[in-house]
């Protein structure tokens, strides 16, 4: 059995497995081929991939000859008949990808969008959206610093006192507990917003205040994912919110409903409240964003505010990107693998089934 890994379109920097990755996947008794390159913007060359076990081939040949294709974004659609009745698996968000998905199904492709992955305790070693997260979390933070003209920490000097920076946290799921910690480490004075009352704890212990909204839907039975509110409830949320925005140098939005477009947190009336000078880093940017002027992968200056839409801050950092997804990778592959080498798909395993979103030409999303 043969698994390749494709080197991803620019400006994507990280890949799906590093050399050190190889080893535990050679003891299944697999090929890995890797296309030339594919490693060179996470600085592993192609010589330390030959060391650790796998063949440098063409992209040509990793489509053609593999089983199983790793690729952290969808392959071209020109290359779906080259991989034709394979598996495929990387970060695919499918419930927003669907006519590309339709077309991996016709062309009879297993399609496993490892973001899918469902939250559980076991899945916590394959949760690429989560190893992702806590990168852009900390990446979130110490871009806003470096665009923000004034100081994070507080000093007290003879030249005057500067006051510490107001830092507001929307979302605090992984990226945003790990924003937080990143904050409060260079300084900064933390409030922060969450749907969900059980991460309060978790919040308070990093040293930041958790801003509550009562009345908020239950999120226990979503998986780990935060679910739609009440409309009642997004207004109070509005008015919460608005406060806090208006006393904020640097925000966070981290907000993401599982499967939908991202809700508009912050309004056009919220920003106008801002000092200028303020930043914004929209974490959600790639679904819509939490601001009514957020756009994916470019920066928006509204009225003296920085609004940075960026999707890809795990890519600034590719070689421990790379290193926690290909780890995350790695454990799923065992999972759907046996210690023959042989593919072996048990889809009474939830991991496995929640991952596939196609199967034998049969659509498993909606």
């Amino acid at each position: 059995m043969i698994i390749g890994i494709l080197k991803e379109p620019l400006p994507e920097t990280r890949v799906s497995l590093l050399p050190i990755h190889l080893p535990v996947l050679k003891k299944l008794n697999v090929d890995i081929l890797i296309e030339t390159g594919a490693g060179e913007k996470a600085f592993a060359s192609d010589e330390k991939y030959s060391e650790s076990g796998g063949e440098i081939v063409s992209r040509a040949e990793v489509l053609n000859r593999s089983d199983i294709i790793l690729s952290i974004h969808l392959p071209a659609e020109s290359e779906f008949d080259a991989i034709q009745s394979k598996i495929i698996l990387g970060i695919y968000q499918p419930l927003f990808n669907v006519e590309s998905i339709k077309k991996l199904a016709e062309k009879n492709v297993t399609v496993f969008s490892i973001d899918m992955i469902p939250r559980t305790t076991r899945a916590q070693s394959m949760d690429v959206l989560s190893s992702q997260a806590n990168i852009a979390g900390y990446k979130a933070v110490l871009l806003a610093a470096n665009i923000f003209p004034r100081y994070f920490p507080m000093f007290m000097t003879a030249a005057g006192s500067i006051p510490p920076a107001k830092v507001l946290i929307l979302g605090a799921g992984v990226a945003g507990l790990q924003a937080i910690a990143t904050a409060r480490r260079l300084g900064a004075v933390v409030e922060v917003f969450d749907t969900r009352p059980a991460v309060k704890e978790e919040v308070m212990s990093l040293g930041a205040k958790f801003v509550e909204v009562e009345g908020a839907a239950d999120a226990s039975k979503a998986g780990g994912y935060a679910v739609e509110q009440s409309p009642e409830f997004l207004q109070k949320q509005k008015e919460k919110i608005s406060e806090s925005v208006a006393k904020a140098d640097i925000i966070i939005t981290t907000a993401q409903i599982h499967g939908k477009k991202a809700p508009v947190l912050i309004t056009e009336e919220m920003l106008d409240k801002m000092k200028s000078g303020s930043v914004i880093i929209d974490l959600a940017a790639s679904t819509g964003g939490n601001t009514s002027v957020t756009k994916n992968d470019e920066t928006v200056v509204y009225k003296g505010i920085s609004i940075i839409g960026n999707s890809n801050l795990p890519g600034t950092m590719p070689f421990d990107a790379s290193k926690m997804y290909g780890k995350n990778i790695s454990n799923f592959l065992q999972l759907i693998i046996d210690k023959e080498g042989t593919i072996n798909l048990n889809f009474e395993d939830e991991l496995v089934k929640g991952t596939c979103v196609v199967k034998k030409e049969e659509m498993l999303i909606n």
